[in-house]
């Protein structure tokens, strides 16, 4: 396994919640937008259970491809239950094209910038994404949020 892949993979082992309701999902949702905005950042932030959008923000200067990238990159992540920047660089280590063999259509996005939302002792519940930059941005601004979200709930 790869040094990249170690690394996300230690994310989302760490990276987990007590719990995840809608009051979290409005938290960190917020905190995202903030640290987004306060980076001058052209971005959109959701978080979504399948069927359900749990939070939703568009920040000036986002374009209407990012709203399909969204739910394009959550598909990945909540299907996967891992972020969208580590089913890549599996994939691509093993070689796989996802788009071969018609088992992963245009409703999915194999990149960076989703994260799933995994509860203790209960699983993968939902999905953060963030879309407008590089896909690597993407999920470093997700990995941060959530980060910061769960040090202070720590407190």
């Amino acid at each position: 396994m790869s040094t990249l892949i170690d690394t996300l993979a230690q994310q989302e082992e760490e990276l987990v919640f007590d719990s995840f309701d809608l009051e979290q999902a409005w938290l960190l949702g917020t905190r995202i937008t903030q640290a987004a905005r306060a980076a001058g950042h052209a971005v959109g932030i959701d978080i979504r259970r399948p069927g359900f959008t749990l939070f939703r923000a568009a920040l000036p200067g986002i374009t209407a491809d990012q709203d399909v990238w969204l739910a394009r990159k959550a598909a990945v992540a909540l299907r996967m239950e891992k972020s969208g920047a580590r089913v890549e660089a599996e994939w691509r280590e093993m070689g796989i094209d996802p788009f071969t063999g018609g088992w992963l259509g245009e409703d999915y996005a194999v990149t960076g910038g989703s994260f799933p939302i995994r509860v203790r002792g209960v699983g993968v519940v939902a999905a953060v994404s963030v879309s407008g930059l590089a896909s690597s941005e993407d999920h470093d601004l997700i990995v941060a949020g959530i980060r910061a979200h769960l040090e202070e709930a720590a407190r």
